[in-house]
């Protein structure tokens, strides 16, 4: 979400926010990978795991979308 407001904040042109996109999706990515290790650490149970990790994945096909409409 920082990143995301960052780059919006910027408007210097598209490009750069959509840059600034691409590190929100690599974030999202990044979420995923720690939740791997938290349910594997149990930290969290398997269903908390599957729900948020399918937000991560809805968050980050909204994140390309948005990408691609600039």
């Amino acid at each position: 979400m920082n990143n995301i407001a960052e780059g919006f904040e910027r408007k210097k042109g598209s490009k750069e926010f959509a840059m600034f996109l691409y590190i929100s999706k690599g974030s999202a990515g990044e979420v995923r990978s720690m939740l791997s290790l938290a349910v594997e650490f149990k930290y969290i149970s398997e269903e908390e795991y599957k729900k948020m990790r399918e937000s991560c994945i809805r968050m980050s096909a909204m994140l390309y979308g948005l990408i691609k409409s600039l």
